[in-house]
């Protein structure tokens, strides 16, 4: 019978940093995080404060801006901390904690892109019913409903995972992803393998409604015959539409490469398009593409020019 060593603490293996580049590297996460951080807060005080754009379109991009919030802190504190001081260890409670966080986020991020879809579907297809049928209280419950199903469809893999046995250190990634640290199990993970794979039809029902939603929107624009009929929906749209597509894009590449051999290699490069890129360029895709956007943040301005 093996001894098995039961093990506190994971080291993460991260990425192989040069001694001189790393500070530059460190200042450079720090840059985006504060610029994740800033351009995030300020889409949600401009939703709260602003009346004019107190509508269900953005109060869902501040959701999604409340999402990438999140999304950052789960990973990027935790990896300026392993640049600075080299110490690339975190305990087992605290990975797994990182874990369900993340998995948390991810899995609310896709489902409130699908409601956003959803809501433009309306905006575009029933422009006359878009009132009736986005309510306030209809918007409030999806809002509701992604926070609750995100939760649930983490809770459980987060539980199980909870409860296994870690007999190997060392993580290859930057942090804790759920793959990774299932390795790292002395036990069997295929209950909770089934279990996310399980979990994952709340992404796949997500990126089916987003594509019939576009879907639809499409056919919409077809029928338009004004050229600048086209190109307000295609202003309206093509902001979502570059989030979907890089938020998609990235889980697709870290999650369903066929290659084992590289997927380690791939996962750590393409999460950094995941956990930093993304979450950083929203507030920015959102801002400099959406009028409405444009004139609540003029209104700003021009309130604190006004009293100067």
């Amino acid at each position: 019978m093996q001894n098995i060593t039961i093990v506190a603490e994971f080291t993460l293996l991260g990425f192989s940093i040069h001694p001189k580049l790393r500070i530059h590297i460190f200042c450079l996460v720090l840059l985006c995080y504060t610029m994740t951080m800033m351009g995030n807060l300020f889409i949600i005080s401009l939703v709260l404060q602003n009346s004019k754009i107190q509508k269900p379109m953005y109060c869902f991009l501040a959701n999604l801006a409340v999402i990438d919030i999140c999304f950052v802190n789960t990973t990027i504190p935790n990896l300026l901390k392993d640049i600075w001081i080299e110490s690339k260890s975190i305990s087992v409670t605290c990975c797994i904690a990182q874990m369900y966080s993340f998995s948390l986020s991810g899995t609310a991020e896709f489902a409130i892109l699908a409601v956003m879809s959803f809501d433009r579907y309306v905006a575009i297809c029933f422009p006359l019913h878009y009132s009736t049928i986005m309510k306030r209280q209809v918007c409030f419950h999806l809002i509701a409903g992604v926070w609750y199903s995100s939760f649930l469809s983490s809770c459980f893999s987060g539980y199980l995972i909870m409860n296994l046995t870690f007999c190997f250190p060392n993580i290859d990634h930057f942090f804790c992803d759920i793959y990774p640290l299932l390795k790292n199990s002395c036990t069997s993970t295929l209950l909770i393998e089934n279990c996310v794979v399980a979990s994952s039809s709340l992404i796949i029902v997500s990126l089916i409604i987003t594509i019939i939603s576009y879907v639809n929107i499409i056919f919409t624009v077809v029928k338009i015959k004004t050229t600048k009929g086209k190109q307000r929906v295609f202003t309206t749209c093509s902001s979502h539409a570059i989030v979907v597509s890089l938020v998609y894009g990235s889980c697709i590449f870290t999650y369903f490469r066929p290659s084992q051999i590289q997927r380690g290699y791939f996962n750590k490069n393409v999460s950094i398009l995941n956990t930093i890129i993304v979450p950083l360029i929203n507030p920015f895709i959102y801002t400099l593409r959406n009028q409405s956007i444009k004139e609540a943040i003029y209104d700003i301005f021009h309130k604190i020019t006004s009293t100067d």
